[in-house]
């Protein structure tokens, strides 16, 4: 056996604690080498031990675990998987703890704990398992600009493609690390760009609040989508955690399909779904965007969709928090392009505004 996972447990809870760290030592490659009850007592513990991977509360006493996370990416950049409450007020703090650099999240149960996190045990060892591989970076606060203006280094307001497109849809797909890369290329795109349809993998409860804050950071409209509703421009339409997603038609129109359909690749939702009704309604007028995350979800999919005349971008390793799914893409004959996460949003809007997307060429 190679060198075990060391975690450090970070909870108020003491039944908490032991729960995790029960979990934890249950695995043959991992070990809960500390367990700290709030961020203070976690500080020292991290700095001793040194661990690979952090689970780390969110409502705590003498620190939150938003502040301790913003602090341990600006000096100390490791990866931390959230143990987050299944609240709305638990979902808006989850997306800021993976906006400071957390890799995932766990939702604990409101009810019934023990029983709960003991179901969740699979879960929760498996994105600890992802987060030891995972790249994390450095968390660095932008500079600001002059008053009145962006922070330094903050996306440029993209301007308008000058043409809507009903029949251009753009398809994207992601999971770990994929709320912020998704943000990374909706930021750049105008207000005028073609639909998107996305699949992130996320559980019930938290796509409404990860679909909230990108509407207020987007020239876009983003929203979940809806069962049955008409596919517009100038709309991004996120999967509802728990659901599948399908892109349907009816008439000259795209809609939304939005239903109960079974775990494909053990994922609800599934890229894989989506990408296959991309290939099969759209064919040469999508575009297919495949994002960090592991895992092979949607990797044959994205070649059905490349078979179908759709033009293809793929994340590259080194801009991936995990290079599992592009990985696999690559693998399948998917890609057109491998790219780094912020020239993907540029390089569509250029083959949109060219229209090579109309002559189906190859680049």
């Amino acid at each position: 056996m190679g060198r075990k996972i060391r975690v450090v447990v970070v909870d108020d809870s003491a039944l908490v604690r032991s729960l995790l760290t029960e979990i934890i030592n249950r695995e043959p490659d991992m070990l809960c080498i500390g367990a700290a009850n709030d961020p203070l007592q976690a500080r020292e513990m991290i700095r001793n031990l040194n661990p690979d991977v952090i689970t780390l509360d969110v409502e705590m006493p003498r620190m939150d675990g938003i502040d301790f996370l913003g602090r341990l990416m600006r000096l100390r950049p490791t990866p931390v998987v959230m143990i987050s409450t299944l609240t709305e007020r638990g979902a808006e703090v989850t997306m800021r703890a993976l906006e400071l650099g957390a890799v995932d999240f766990v939702a604990k149960p409101r009810i019934g704990l023990a029983s709960g996190m003991t179901q969740l045990a699979a879960q929760i060892t498996d994105k600890i398992r992802i987060a030891a591989q995972a790249r994390v970076h450095r968390l660095v606060a932008p500079a600001p600009g002059p008053e009145g203006q962006a922070p330094a280094g903050a996306p440029a307001r993209p301007g308008l493609i000058g043409r809507l497109s009903t029949e251009k849809i753009i398809a994207i797909g992601a999971s770990t690390g994929g709320t912020e890369a998704i943000r990374e290329v909706l930021t750049r795109l105008p207000a005028d760009c073609p639909a998107i349809v996305i699949t992130q993998h996320m559980p019930p409860g938290f796509t409404t609040s990860f679909a909230a804050r990108l509407n207020g950071l987007c020239q876009m409209t983003v929203k979940e989508a809806r069962d049955g509703e008409r596919i517009l421009p100038g709309h991004a339409y996120i999967a509802p955690g728990g659901t599948q997603f399908h892109l349907g038609r009816s008439g000259a129109n795209y809609v939304a399909v939005v239903d109960d359909g079974a775990p494909v690749n053990r994922h609800k939702p599934s890229v894989e779904v989506l990408f296959k009704s991309v290939a099969a309604q759209v064919g040469r007028n999508a575009c297919g965007i495949m994002l960090t995350g592991m895992g092979d979800d949607g990797a044959a999919a994205l070649r059905e969709m490349r078979d179908a005349g759709s033009y293809n971008y793929v994340q590259d390793e080194a801009s991936c928090v995990v290079f599992g799914m592009p990985r696999e893409a690559i693998a399948h004959g998917a890609a057109d392009e491998v790219l780094p996460l912020r020239e993907i949003a540029g390089a569509l809007l250029a083959r949109l505004g060219s229209g090579a997307d109309r002559q189906h060429n190859r680049i």
